[in-house]
């Protein structure tokens, strides 16, 4: 079970309350990119998408939707992430971006910024990268594409 993989290494079939009030939260559908799988493009869902394989490429819940992002151990995304609840165990080369919560397994590794709104992190999870709480990521997206341009963008000559 997926669920399992995520915050421990229990291979058996009970499921925390944490686990079964998540597994409620969404619409039911399930998307799992297996171990082996790698998938180069981007991705944009609704319902779950849990990530066993690599996905290089931006991942992005369809908005208004209530969707979960898990990347299991062993799981790798190399691209930005932006969803509403995210729970790694796994590698993301990427900034992330969690409108409503964020959790970090213990053995998940971000190199990136990571943009939450909620966070959840256990002893052992690395960020290589800044950590920047939000109620509003949408308005640090905006803030970041901004300050992007007024870095490429030229300052006046001296003569």
């Amino acid at each position: 079970m997926i669920r399992n993989r995520i915050g421990s290494k229990n291979k058996g079939h009970k499921h925390t309350r944490k686990e079964a009030k998540v597994s409620n939260t969404t619409s039911g559908r399930t998307t799992l990119i297996s171990p082996g799988t790698i998938i180069n493009g981007d991705i944009r869902f609704s319902g779950n998408l849990d990530i066993e394989g690599e996905v290089s490429g931006s991942i992005q819940a369809e908005a208004g939707q209530d969707a979960i992002l898990r990347v299991v151990e062993g799981g790798k995304v190399s691209g930005e992430v932006k969803v509403p609840h995210a729970m790694i165990n796994g590698n993301v080369e990427g900034d992330i971006h969690a409108t409503e919560r964020l959790e970090l397994a213990e053995r998940s590794v971000v190199d990136g910024d990571v943009y939450y709104n909620l966070i959840e992190m256990a002893v052992g999870a690395k960020v290589n990268g800044g950590l920047r709480h939000t109620s509003n990521v949408a308005d640090d997206l905006a803030a970041k594409r901004e300050a992007k341009v007024a870095e490429t963008v030229p300052g006046p000559t001296v003569s």
